[in-house]
């Protein structure tokens, strides 16, 4: 058995032992895939496994996450910290190997996968990053950012809409260096493909503007010669077709949907072992020569990054502000004056989507690491900022993303370009926040600080109606752990939860901002919208608490006014933030809102879900608890309740 089939089989064979150890995993993957997968990382994928996180490394995303035991081993026998015991412990409490790659829990994993497309998508990010910092970075003589992302895609990450949408994008904007092997076994969990994916997917990826290829995947000399000609393609992204058996070697289950997501068993195990030439029953077995292969890959890496460390050090002489923009883009910190420009409003009304288009011109400056854009509503989500040069196909260098309509696309491309370095920001409706919401979840998941600009956030639409009117929008969004949701109520709030999402750097950000204009607020008083909550407008011992989020604070203003010309003193707290205030000690929180005070009145223009954590179960949540309708947006307020009037009869029904 020469080397690399021993390597091969090692990695199958400890698939399977975990798998079965574990009781569950999915084994129909390694088992077909270790051959392309073996080639890949002892040829050609650039990698230090002494240093996981260095710059220029290749990034490698196993689309597939339910194929994870092929990466564990991969990552153990090319010298990563992922022992054999951490093999052994696979899918249990506390182990280092989940069910699913998880960044940031696994040295070597680049992204969380498993929600099937988003390993994909996300990479189409990654290939887009290393091209934008490239054009950023590299100077004539060091190409300080010079690499490939190399991605094992199945049959349920190609038909997940998602990657239709980020693979439409790569194409178009011709990442050359994006290489994508596609385990084309002709099964899903359902069995065989025939039953619902037949399309032709080179065909389809031909349109899109990629590279494509047709092989044998379990034949390694053809897998190198077309990784070859994938590599040397620099103007196409690059997918190839790699016919595979899934579960390949199993007597029994191989080329069946039972490969795909269950334990072999301990008698097919030995089957399978005996059927691949495997001398060894017992389970765990790594041959002293298995890792040979993956072993002088790593080395060859080590040298690769030896030799960016030393043209790192010239860069630094030569570009030293340059070398010094690098390291900070990736130590995730920001720039030393990144805060100092702020924008200043002029006291007239306007809309929180405006003054988040002003706050960003003001900021965008003094944040190279930022890279915006919208899915096609720019003119409406006022992402754009002045003079930004569009990013296209050769053009690299710009500061803006047109991503068309691609909602999903998006949120999974800035979750790729956050994991590479990259501040990235994207604008759509709020109510179509549902469309990327896989994307988000994984940004919460993965500790990324993706910036999301979310409009028109409410019935203050008006006539595009309720299909277009978000109602449970921001309750969905407050529900997802990790996530921080921001609905400002002026032009200064505005302007501190930019602050706040460009700090939050482990923390993805939500900005929920209006279409209609909204009068000014206590520029000093705003500054606490950091908090979470802070107290707008006070009266001495006030007997009841009116507490809004962004468009409805100026309705609590006005019903704090009607409530004290009936001699009743009311406190208006402006709360933008749930989690924010949340994440403030209790003593504050009890400041803002004393226990005391039960007589509290919310209001909100969505639903009430939620708000009875603030009001208590002796105050009254106002919002709209169904979908809204098609009029100016002054009409629908009136007509649903949500009026300054309203409010002070709630608040004195409860005195």
């Amino acid at each position: 058995m020469d080397s690399y089939q021993l390597t091969v089989n090692t990695i199958r064979t400890l698939s399977i032992d975990a798998i079965q150890k574990a009781n569950s995993g999915h084994p129909g993957l390694p088992l077909g895939m270790a051959d392309v997968a073996t080639v890949l990382w002892a040829q050609f994928l650039k990698f230090d496994p002494q240093d996981p996180d260095w710059p220029d490394r290749d990034r490698f995303v196993l689309s597939a996450g339910h194929g994870s035991m092929l990466l564990y081993s991969l990552l153990h026998l090319s010298g990563y910290d992922l022992t054999l015991d951490d093999i052994k412990q696979f899918r249990q409490w506390g182990s280092r190997t989940p069910g699913h790659p998880e960044y940031g829990h696994t040295p070597g994993v680049e992204m969380t996968t498993g929600p099937l497309g988003q390993g994909i998508s996300s990479a189409v990010g990654m290939a887009l990053a290393e091209r934008w910092q490239a054009a950023r970075f590299n100077r004539p003589g060091y190409e300080v950012m010079n690499h490939h992302t190399f991605v094992i895609a199945g049959d349920g990450d190609l038909m997940e809409g998602v990657s239709s949408e980020a693979c439409s994008l790569a194409g178009h904007w011709q990442l050359g260096r994006l290489i994508v092997l596609y385990d084309d076994n002709h099964i899903s969990i359902d069995g065989s493909t025939a039953r619902s994916f037949t399309e032709d997917v080179l065909e389809r990826f031909d349109a899109y503007g990629w590279h494509t290829q047709r092989i044998d995947g379990q034949d390694r000399e053809a897998v190198a010669t077309a990784l070859t000609e994938a590599v040397a393609e620099e103007s196409r992204p690059s997918i190839i077709a790699c016919r595979t058996t899934i579960g390949y070697g199993s007597p029994n289950r191989a080329g069946t949907a039972k490969a795909h997501g269950e334990p072999l068993g301990e008698e097919e195990i030995l089957l399978t072992k005996e059927n691949l030439g495997w001398p060894y029953p017992e389970p765990f077995i790594v041959p002293e020569g298995a890792d040979q292969p993956l072993k002088a890959a790593a080395e060859k890496g080590q040298a690769w990054h030896i030799q960016w460390l030393a043209m790192m050090e010239e860069y630094e002489t030569a570009y030293p502000e340059e070398a010094a923009e690098l390291k900070r883009a990736f130590s995730g910190e920001l720039p030393p004056n990144w805060d100092a420009a702020l924008p200043e409003f002029d006291g007239k009304p306007i809309a929180t989507r405006a003054a988040s288009g002003q706050t960003l011109n003001a900021i965008i400056g003094n944040n190279p690491d930022m890279l915006g854009g919208s899915a096609d509503l720019t003119g409406s989500n006022k992402t754009i900022t002045t003079g930004a040069k569009d990013i296209q196909a050769g053009q690299y260098d710009g500061r803006y993303i047109h991503y068309g309509v691609r909602e999903h696309g998006m949120g999974a491309i800035m979750n790729g370009l956050s994991l590479h370095g990259v501040i990235p920001y994207g604008g759509t409706f709020l109510v179509f926040s549902d469309y990327m919401r896989g994307a988000i979840r994984l940004a919460a998941l993965m500790n990324q600080g993706v910036i999301y600009v979310f409009t028109h956030d409410s019935i203050g639409l008006g006539e595009d109606g309720p299909t277009h009117q978000p109602i449970e929008q921001l309750a969905s969004l407050r529900a997802l752990p990790n996530l921080t949701v921001i609905r400002p109520a002026d032009a200064w709030e505005t302007a501190v939860a930019w602050k706040v999402a460009l700090q939050n750097r482990t923390t993805p950000t939500a900005l929920a901002l209006t279409r209609q204009k909204l009068p000014e607020l206590d520029r000093e008083k705003a500054m606490g919208a950091a908090n979470g909550a802070y107290i707008l407008s006070d009266a001495p011992d006030p007997r009841t608490i009116l507490i809004a989020s962004g468009s409805e604070v100026s309705i609590a203003l006005d019903a704090q006014e009607i409530l004290a010309a009936q001699g009743i003193a009311t406190r208006v707290v402006s709360m933008p933030s749930w989690e924010l205030f949340e994440a403030m000690p209790q003593s504050y929180k009890d400041d803002v809102l004393p226990p005391a005070i039960t007589a509290r009145v919310s209001m909100e223009a969505g639903v009430t879900q939620g708000w009875e954590r603030y009001v208590g179960d002796k105050g009254i949540a106002l919002g709209i608890n169904h979908f809204g309708a098609s009029a100016p947006y002054e009409t629908i307020y009136r007509e649903f309740g949500l009026t300054p009037e309203a409010m002070a009869a709630a608040a004195q029904s409860l005195l």
